[in-house]
């Protein structure tokens, strides 16, 4: 709550398709003008959204997923036909910007949504991720390209090539054969 003379005034902030969640003005963080907020901030707020209208019965993955997926097809449909865009959307309209903004809002606040029914931690997944292609995606190796992360694991730097040289590869018992014979 904001207070201007007598007034008490709720700070909002406006998610999904124009629906009001009310923000605790202390939680808000300014940065340009534009309010800084975490996932999990997003998560809560979308929480209890869904709680405040009895929507949580229609939250399953799957409608989530679709949902989600609907969104990235009108986010598509504005970039559709225009050729490659630059960044920073140059050509673009103030409205088309705009339109952008709230069709990627759907499908982060979707997404959001969807790791927080099946119980996934987004922000920690994300970072594990990012790990992970940090070490798919070595910037030794993969610098100015972008082949997939196979083509990194063929092209060795010298003294990974020496030390697997060195190491011999372990057997295990509970692998599968590289093929299977099919009886008749």
């Amino acid at each position: 709550m904001h207070t201007v003379g007598k007034a008490q005034y709720t700070t909002y902030a406006v998610c999904h398709r124009h629906h009001i969640i009310a923000m605790d003005p202390a939680e808000q963080q300014h940065t340009a003008g534009s309010p800084s907020i975490t996932l999990e901030q997003l998560r809560q707020s979308l929480q209890q959204f869904a709680a405040a209208r009895h929507w949580q019965q229609y939250h399953t993955p799957r409608n989530l997923l679709l949902a989600l997926v609907g969104e990235v097809g009108e986010l598509s449909e504005i970039f559709q036909w225009r050729g490659e865009v630059s960044p920073g959307l140059p050509g673009f309209t103030a409205d088309e910007q705009q339109h952008i903004g709230e069709e990627l809002s759907d499908v982060l606040l979707y997404l959001i949504r969807l790791a927080d029914v099946c119980g996934i931690d987004l922000s920690r997944a994300a970072l594990d991720k990012l790990v992970k292609n940090a070490a798919k995606y070595p910037a030794d190796r993969c610098k100015g390209s972008s082949a997939k992360y196979t083509a990194y694991q063929e092209r060795k730097a010298p003294e990974e090539q020496q030390q697997q040289g060195q190491q011999q590869p372990e057997v295990h018992q509970h692998q599968r054969p590289q093929h299977l014979e099919l009886a008749n």
